[in-house]
């Protein structure tokens, strides 16, 4: 007697006889090819066109990372989805500075093969999405987790697998970022304890189609052979795979540049300042004359004997100023800058650092609004320069980037100008005690508020110059950075409002010891490094000048056609 085989009326109807009569049943041979090709097409993007994801297209890509497989069924992915500008600039300028720091630690040519890549798609694609890795669960806990306890994070990779080919099918480009401090991602987008990220993928329409992988098209590193990575058995010794930090080769270097693509030289040809250039071109306001701000103030800090100049000097060079024969005034005039002073504190030097804050809370507030109310009227009148006038304010500018990055005294003080052994001591010395005084400075356990950093441990002309900040990026406007006293106010002002990040220009990398620190913190790379000890804003006034040239260039050179 025979009987018919009980079929389950859900799950698997097929029998083992007919698995074994047709063991490739299972396959889909019609969709092989498109398989084939989304895989094949698969592409890191790097520039965004700013049209919006539709919802129902975003929702599929969620749901395919959704759909990846996870070890014991654990699912342990989470997607943050962002789209917020706040969030993206904070999110951009983490990775700036960590692309810096990674540069770092290379050699050269490496480094400067990396800061040839493109990385703006954090602030170009219209969505963002973090996946997160929910690792709270023990992995004793979860099936095949307590042999591989990192198996949870394999799950997660493969859903951002399969959000990468959904997104390709559908036309979307994806750019997955891991160069950011994992810590830093983590605070930004609030993640409890226990939860990990793995980076930030960049989603929306692609601004580019390469045809093979950018980081293979640049010369960073090439595929391999399968049969180089494929073994029988065993594990065969052979060849180590091609570093990703070889520096590439300078003809095969393509830099994805937005705006230049048609111009007839090569991609990245310009390098920092292609850069630069493509920053300040996406700003509402670019094109004018420019102006040199110059602000001007006394310290009493000058008392503890910290500079090797009388504080009667200020007035001096601002006097010049005035007249436009100082030298920021002189190098402003040669840029074809427009050359403003501010006042900010001429003859009143208030408190002295060690003691006392730096500016009460009602001088600070005028301060810093005449700045920004100044930075607004100047920002649609082409680039504004940044320079400063105060004897004694680069022990006030190392105290404040002290504050802002939490360092010692030890690591923030220069020589400044002219200073010998014992007048660096005494800054060191005063820089200390002034952190003291107000809970600053290392470690690092509480972040300080910007602009309490700046009217406590600053002066008069730095409060003015965050202002200016601050309002040339309100008007739309881009700022060209002069020496670290400078540099420290863009520093408060994008610890206040990240999105500054993206209108600033690192005019030159001065010789303050904390001034490239405060650079790396800004994820800004310097167009000069002449070691210039001026401030006044002759290293702005000479970069600016170089920035407006490059833009000159760009509208002059020759530009090329689609065929």
């Amino acid at each position: 007697m025979s009987y018919r085989r009980p079929v389950p009326t859900i799950g698997d109807a097929t029998t083992a006889a007919e698995r074994a009569q047709a063991p490739d049943a299972w396959a889909m041979p019609d969709d092989l090819d498109a398989l084939d090709r989304v895989v094949g097409a698969r592409r890191d993007i790097r520039r965004y066109r700013p049209d919006p994801v539709p919802d129902d297209v975003l929702d599929a890509v969620l749901t395919a990372g959704h759909r990846g497989p996870s070890v014991g069924h654990s699912q342990p992915w989470r997607f943050i989805v962002v789209t917020e500008a706040a969030t993206r600039d904070t999110a951009a300028l983490m990775a700036d500075r960590s692309r810096l720091r990674q540069a770092a630690g290379m050699a050269e040519e490496s480094a400067r093969g990396l800061l040839d890549l493109r990385l703006e798609g954090i602030r170009e694609a219209p969505v963002g999405v973090v996946v997160a890795c929910d690792r709270r669960t023990p992995a004793a806990g979860v099936l095949g987790r307590a042999t591989f306890p990192d198996a949870d994070l394999w799950s997660c990779a493969a859903a951002i697998e399969n959000m990468w080919l959904t997104a390709r099918a559908h036309g979307l480009g994806l750019g997955w970022v891991t160069l950011f401090e994992p810590a830093e991602l983590k605070e930004l987008l609030g993640l409890p304890d226990g939860v990990e990220t793995l980076g930030w993928l960049c989603l929306g329409w692609p601004d580019e189609r390469p045809p093979e992988p950018g980081l293979e098209r640049a010369g960073w590193s090439r595929r391999l052979p399968l049969e180089q990575v494929v073994m029988r058995e065993r594990w065969t010794e052979r060849d180590a795979p091609t570093s990703h930090l070889r520096a590439p080769d300078q003809a095969d270097v393509v830099g994805a540049r937005d705006r230049s693509d048609d111009l007839l030289t090569v991609p990245g040809s310009l390098g920092v300042l292609d850069a630069v250039l493509d920053r300040v071109t996406a700003l509402p306001a670019v094109d004018g004359p420019g102006t040199l701000v110059v602000a001007v103030a006394d310290h009493a800090v000058t008392a503890y004997g910290v500079t090797a100049f009388d504080p009667s000097v200020t007035a001096d060079v601002a006097r010049a100023t005035r007249e436009g024969t100082s030298m920021g005034a002189v190098a402003a005039t040669a840029a074809g800058l427009d050359v403003e002073l501010v006042d900010a504190g001429i003859g009143c030097s208030r408190g002295d650092l060690v003691t006392t804050d730096a500016l009460d809370e009602p001088t600070y507030a005028v301060l810093l609004g005449q700045g920004r109310e100044r930075g607004r009227a100047l920002a649609g009148r082409g680039p504004v320069a940044l320079g400063e006038v105060g004897v004694g304010n680069t022990t006030v500018a190392a105290a404040v980037a002290a504050a802002l990055l939490g360092l010692p005294a030890d690591d923030v003080v220069g020589r400044g100008s002219s200073a010998d052994a014992a007048m660096i001591e005494r800054k060191r010395d005063v820089v200390g005690r002034a952190l003291a005084r107000v809970g600053a400075g290392a470690p690092a356990d509480v972040r300080v508020d910007p602009h309490e950093a700046v009217r406590r441990l600053g002066g008069g002309e730095l409060a003015v110059l965050t202002g200016v900040v601050l309002g040339v990026a309100e008007g739309g406007g881009v700022v060209v950075l002069d020496g670290l006293a400078t540099s420290v106010c863009a520093l408060a002002a994008v610890r206040a409002e990240p999105a500054v990040a993206a209108h600033l220009v690192a005019g030159q990398r001065s010789r303050e010891k904390a001034h490239a620190a405060v650079l790396h913190e800004l994820g800004l790379e310097p167009l000069l490094d002449l070691r210039i000890r001026a401030g006044e804003g002759v290293g702005a006034a000479l970069a600016t000048g170089l920035v407006k040239d490059a833009l000159a260039l760009r509208r002059g050179v020759a530009r090329t056609t689609t065929v």
